[in-house]
Formats: structure tokens, sequence, C-alpha cells
């Protein structure tokens, strides 16, 4: 059988293949395999593009929370404490005639209800981000993977920078950037049902966690990024804060659409085409000839996979609490430490680095003890404690109790939406129909984003009664995640 560039061949129409592949269809045409090679060796070229597949799906998403990010770090800039220059301004010889507290900050987030204003942008973004989560997996599974991505990360920069054009030309409209922030939201869906369903076309259960673990550790990676790159011009230029990002992301669509590859299949096919008849793999355990794959599962047929509705619950909570600190700890610190956005935004990322070793963590000792719902339970359990730390101790925020934090929160929200995801859309009740993970990963997420979208909206109002009530929502929330798990029975 040899590959026919003209025409498409079953499932895996070589159109479909990216320029990834190019090389590899240009040297097996030149030097076609011999009937009975082998490809099972470390060194095989399947083995490279599973790594590079790895790597690549881990910097798009880097780049998702990239651009999510600055919104946080802006906020301290949107509305400034400005009493100092209240005070250079009463006691200088040419007062400033009509000086408010307010007036270097910016408008409309110059009043006293600017936190509920701040929590409203938030909530416009995460609500739209949960909706629109619920339809990206069905219409993910029935678009090729790398042109969905690819455009909806286009589109996220293109967003990420309107919003900070409202800098550049001087818009002071609420409306333009809660449009700007529910059309981001919408877009951003794209992405998290897409990489999760590429990582697991590649990847099998086998250690999964660890995996998965460490691959999940792009979302503090991105936060991480998004923090140190906002927070360099937070104090200057606060709209390049937000254009750097969107550049950046709509960069990665780009190199997405030109160097994805989507399924492993599409790999295999290249090397069986290129080859003769007696050609044998030892991973390619599809049927490459096949003129139909297995239909996309229904929103309700995914539902009753047993596991998904008691695990979307969970995550609804623990993302509550994960999307809080994500949109309000630099804001926290600030206020809390006394500290200017650039200091507060720089501290803020140790929570996410304490975020990379939680997930990594979670997902080895899931893989040990062969019981992912349990590892959540315990670190569920001491993350409590540990957020009221942040409140108590607030004059002396420190390096250690940051980090301790993010592991413990955000180590189960990892381990939910990438390996439980994955278990769960490969569930056995499927009898092999892999093309309910993506279904199954948005229904997962989307709920958990409803809670995500409910965190930062609760704690703009609860603020403005006091940080405490905020820390008891964050500590109620993880004890109700707590709860809700248990009806998975904690195995």
């Amino acid at each position: 059988m040899t590959l026919n560039t003209g025409e498409p061949v079953g499932p895996c129409d070589p159109g479909r293949i990216p320029l990834a592949l190019t090389p590899i269809h240009r040297l097996l045409r030149e030097n076609p395999l011999e009937g009975g090679d082998v490809v099972s060796s470390p060194s095989d070229l399947l083995i490279w593009y599973r790594a590079f597949t790895f790597s690549l799906t881990f910097l798009l998403y880097t780049s998702f929370h990239l651009s999510r990010k600055p919104i946080s770090i802006v906020k301290s800039e949107l509305h400034k404490n400005c009493s100092a220059l209240m005070d250079l301004s009463t006691t200088s010889s040419s007062q400033l005639p009509g000086f408010t507290d307010t007036d270097c900050s910016w408008k409309p987030f110059d009043k006293s209800n600017y936190k509920q204003l701040l929590g409203a942008m938030d909530y416009s973004f995460l609500c739209a981000y949960a909706v629109g989560m619920y339809l990206s997996g069905i219409i993910g599974e029935r678009l090729p993977i790398r042109l969905y991505l690819s455009v909806g990360m286009l589109m996220s920069g293109l967003f990420t920078c309107l919003f900070g054009l409202g800098y550049v030309y001087n818009i002071h409209s609420l409306s333009f950037y809660i449009f700007v922030q529910v059309a981001n939201g919408l877009v951003q869906t794209t992405g998290w049902p897409s990489v999760v369903t590429c990582i697991g076309n590649w990847f099998g259960k086998g250690r999964r966690g660890l995996i998965m673990g460490i691959w999940n550790s792009h979302t503090s990676v991105g936060n991480i990024l998004g923090s140190l790159i906002a927070g360099y011009w937070v104090s200057s230029n606060w709209g390049l804060s937000f254009i750097v990002p969107g550049v950046i992301i709509a960069v990665m669509g780009v190199v997405c659409f030109l160097f994805l590859i989507e399924r492993k299949r599409f790999f295999i096919f290249t090397l069986r085409s290129s080859s003769l008849t007696g050609f044998r793999c030892k991973d390619c355990d599809i049927n490459l000839l096949s003129e139909s794959e297995p239909s996309a599962i229904s929103f309700m047929g995914a539902l009753r996979i047993p596991g998904v509705i008691e695990f979307s619950l969970c995550l609804l909570f623990a993302k509550l609490v994960s999307y809080t600190f994500l949109f309000w700890l630099p804001l926290y610190i600030t206020k809390a430490a006394h500290l200017d956005a650039k200091k507060a935004g720089d501290l803020s990322t140790l929570f996410d680095v304490g975020g990379i070793v939680g997930g990594i963590l979670a997902g080895v000792i899931s893989d040990k003890l062969g019981k992912r719902a349990t590892t959540c339970a315990v670190m569920l359990l001491l993350a409590a404690p540990t957020v009221s730390l942040i409140y108590v101790l607030q004059n002396l925020v420190n390096t250690s109790m940051l980090v301790v934090c993010g592991g413990l929160v955000n180590g189960p929200y990892a381990l939910i939406t990438t390996a439980v995801s994955a278990d769960l859309g490969t569930h056995k009740s499927l009898k092999g129909n892999s093309r309910a993970l993506s279904t199954v990963t948005a229904i997962i997420d989307g709920t958990g984003s409803v809670g995500a979208a409910i965190g930062p909206l609760l704690a703009g109002v609860l603020s403005s009664r006091g940080w405490d009530q905020v820390f008891y929502m964050l500590m109620a929330a993880d004890f109700l995640a707590l709860l809700v798990g248990s009806k998975c029975g904690w195995v």
C-alpha cells in the first residue's frame, strides 16, 4: 500500500496531517521500510513524536493560562491606594485642588464599589467559560482538533489584546471590558477539551497520574509567566500587561495549526502507508484501514458514565477555591502585606509553584495507590486549615505558606481535570470508544468552571465586608468538595 497524496484514505486522511509530519512523509517515501520491519525500539519515531506532542500541548495550554493571569495583577492598578499622594498634595506648598483618593485610579474602577466591579469582570469571563465549556467538548469531538484549537487561540489572542487596548485608547466604559471578558471566556473553552483529548489519544493508562501530573503543571507555569509578564508593565503601562500575552497565545495558535498531531492514528498511518504489506508495529493497536470511527457520545450518555457527576461536583468546589486564589491573591497580598502591585504579583507566583509540586505529587501517589479519589480526599482535608493560615497570619505572608497552600489546593483540582477525566473518558462501560473523552472532559471541567465563576464573584462581594469572610467561604468550599467526593466512595 502506497501513500496517495491526492485522495483521502479512510478516516486517516493525509490532508489532516500537519506540517510536523512532512519530514517523515518525505523520508519514508524515499526510503520505504522493508516488509516485516518492527517499529518498537525506544529510539523509534513514534516515541519521539509522543514526546513532541506532550511538549507542544504543554506549551499550548501554558499560553492559555498566561493570557488569563494579567487581570489579577492589574486589579490593584485599576484601583490604587492613593493615600500617599493625598498626603503629598496636602503637605505640598502647591496643593492639588479637589484631589481625592481615587483620582489616580482607572475609571470606572475609581469608586468605592470597585471590588464588586472587579468581581463582575471575573464573573463575566468565568460564567461565559463555564457555559461555553459544555458545548465546546461536544463541538470539539465533531471537528478536527487542530483547526478548532488554532482558531480558538487566535481569537483568544485578539480579545486579550483588546482589553489592553482599553488603556491605549483611554476607554473607561465598563460594558467594553465586560464584553471583552465574555467573548474571551467563550473562545478559551476551545483549549482544555482539545488538549486533554489530544494527550489522551497519545498516552495510555500506564502511569497516567504521573504523566498528566507533570503535564498539568502547564497551568501553574502559565500563571507564573503571566504574573511576571503582566507585573513587568503593570505600573508603567498596564495595557501591555494584556497585549503581550495576547500576542503570545496568538502566535502559539499558529504553531498549533502547523505542528499539532491530534491522533496517534495519523502518525501510524504515515508509517503504514509508506511501507510494504508486511509492516508490523508494536504500538499500532488501532485498525488503520477502518472506513469509519466510533460515533461521538451524547451529552446524556457521558453523564451516565459512573463517577462523572460526582467528580464534576467535587471539582466545582475545588475549582472555586483555586480560581479565587488565581484572581484575588495578588490584591489580597497588596492589602494585607502593603506591597505594590509588582511585588504582590511576584509573591503570588509561589502559590503556583506549589501547584506544580502538588499536581505532580497527587499524580504519583494516585498511581502508587491506584486510588485517585482517596488522594484527592486527603489533600482536600489538609487544604482547609492551610487556607485559614493565609488569613490568620496575614501580616506574615511567606514563601513556604504560599507553596504548601498552592500544592494542597491545586493538587486535587489538577488530578480531577486530567487523570480522573481521562480515566472516565475511557471507562470500560464505553467498550473502547475513545471519542467520549472530549465530552467527558468538558462536562467535568465545565461544572468545575461554574465554581470558578462563583468563587471570584463572591470574593468581590464578601471582601467589601472583610477578608475574613472570603477565607470562611474558601474553607467551606474545601469541606463541601470533600463531602461531595465521598459519594464516589473515595477509592
